[in-house]
């Protein structure tokens, strides 16, 4: 077959009846997507629901993928299936200029002081969070990370106001509604009488609600903050116009919705595979007692833990928590002789790129020294390491994630003594950001000598 005098990629073998591969896809994508690349190079084609994928794996082929504009490539005419938990007219049911100014807003709020200002509460809700665990127990690794990310990302974001109002029985919204991205949310997502789409729709109308009412206490106030409600306060599109309360709404909604589940699935997977490689854990906890001397943790000292750091890297590239990034094609795709045809779909997977032997090292082995000075393998092709994405809409809150994620673990690891209460965790490919298939717990006990102490603002509880 060809279109336009060029050849379409070549289409994996295999596959059901109008479904293609997508049960393949589902139970195992690295392994499928590795078959495709090992027969017919880096740019090839599966079938998904009726669809042709054309799927771009490697470095240079991902580069043309993250590319191209999004008048070829539109990431928003696949992820419109978001609407009924961003709202409409915010980011991906508006147009792409709208869309580009309503992602500039965030860049305020992740500028280099207000993540200065944000160690502190990161440290207070993880200090408060833990303060509830005893001396000694078992918890849900990933449930746990889940509440912890919510806590966190709702209090530098959003604020105190709204955070005091996130009580932990409350923190299943975001559970619910992530519960509402499935295969029929891509065929339409707003189907009547599916259970989900209901939790979904409760749990948006609740969060809208408090959020609502943090804006409303806002507003009131007499003194600015350094979170991101007060960015979206002072924001202007480019006519000049201030946001309305609804894009507010919806635009803080999408940004803890996009960031706490990304967070939460790497801080899961970074203790994780420490726990699995102890040698390992031992240099990170380490650098904790040489980096970190004082009461408080500050933004310089966490920058400062490359080793924990490399730890991060490494599980972000085994264990990217989106497996899967799509593109609708608008205008027809050339790459070399091959041309991925307007109407179809295209994809990246990080999941299988991160596991190509000739980008990473014996990519099936645990190893973050990939990673450090005179390696770095990350680095020597462009979009090598992709799992915050790339190109234009390359994740602007990866430095938030990283900073989250080293805070909790550098909190956690010198209050406790911890090992992982199963073994063999998986990845759960059924989920849309995939942590570790259940169960996956962990196992804690207070250290007897803590060298440093800040005092809890709350109560976490165990899951």
């Amino acid at each position: 077959m060809s279109a336009g005098g060029r050849a379409l990629a070549p289409m994996l073998p295999g596959g059901l009846p109008w479904l293609g591969h997508a049960l393949r896809l589902r139970e195992d994508p690295v392994a499928l997507l590795r078959e495709g690349a090992a027969r017919f190079g880096d740019v090839f084609s599966i079938r998904l629901a009726g669809t042709r994928v054309t799927v771009f794996l490697g470095p240079r082929a991902q580069s043309v993928f993250f590319q191209a504009p999004e008048t070829r490539l539109s990431a928003r005419e696949v992820y419109r299936f978001t609407t009924p938990i961003f709202g409409r007219g915010v980011v991906y049911d508006t147009t792409p200029a709208a869309m580009d100014e309503q992602m500039g807003f965030l860049y305020p709020a992740l500028r280099d002081e207000r993540l200065r200002a944000y160690t502190r509460a990161m440290q207070e809700e993880v200090e408060a969070f833990v303060s509830g665990w005893g001396d000694e127990g078992e918890l849900d690794l990933a449930a746990a990370m889940n509440e912890l990310t919510v806590f966190v990302a709702s209090r530098c974001l959003v604020g105190e106001e709204f955070r005091r109002a996130l009580t932990p029985d409350l923190a299943h919204l975001f559970h619910d509604l992530e519960g509402g991205i499935n295969l029929l949310g891509f065929i339409n997502p707003w189907l009547p009488l599916v259970p989900a789409f209901r939790r979904r729709d409760r749990a948006r109308a609740r969060l809208g609600a408090m959020i609502g009412e943090a804006l409303a206490a806002r507003r009131a106030r007499a003194h600015a903050s350094v979170d991101f409600l007060d960015a979206l306060l002072e924001a202007r599109y480019a006519d000049g116009r201030a946001l309305t309360d609804h894009e507010i709404v919806g635009l803080l909604v999408a940004t803890i919705f996009a960031g706490q589940h990304t967070s939460a699935v790497m801080a899961t997977w970074t203790a994780v595979l420490m726990l699995e490689h102890p040698d390992y854990l031992a240099r990170v906890l380490d650098e904790q007692c040489r980096v970190l001397d004082g009461e408080a943790i500050t933004l310089e000292q966490l920058r400062r833990l490359a080793v924990l750091e490399r730890a991060i890297k490494e599980a972000e590239r085994m264990h990217p928590p989106l497996v899967m990034l799509m593109r609708r094609i608008l205008e027809d795709v050339h790459d070399r002789d091959l041309v991925a045809p307007a109407g179809g779909l295209a994809m990246v997977s990080p999941a299988a790129a991160h596991r190509l032997p000739e980008v990473f090292a014996e990519p099936d082995r645990y190893d973050p020294d990939r990673f450090a000075p005179g390696r770095e393998e990350d680095r020597r092709a462009r979009n090598a390491l992709i799992g915050f994405g790339g190109g234009h809409h390359r994740c602007i809150g990866s430095a938030f994630a990283q900073q989250q994620i080293k805070m909790i673990w550098s909190v956690i690891l010198r209050r406790f003594e911890l090992t992982l209460a199963t073994a063999s965790h998986r990845p759960d490919y059924a989920t849309f950001v995939v942590g570790p298939r259940p169960p996956c717990r962990l196992r804690y006990r207070r250290r007897r000598r803590v060298a440093v102490a800040v005092p809890a603002a709350g109560v976490g509880q165990p899951a």
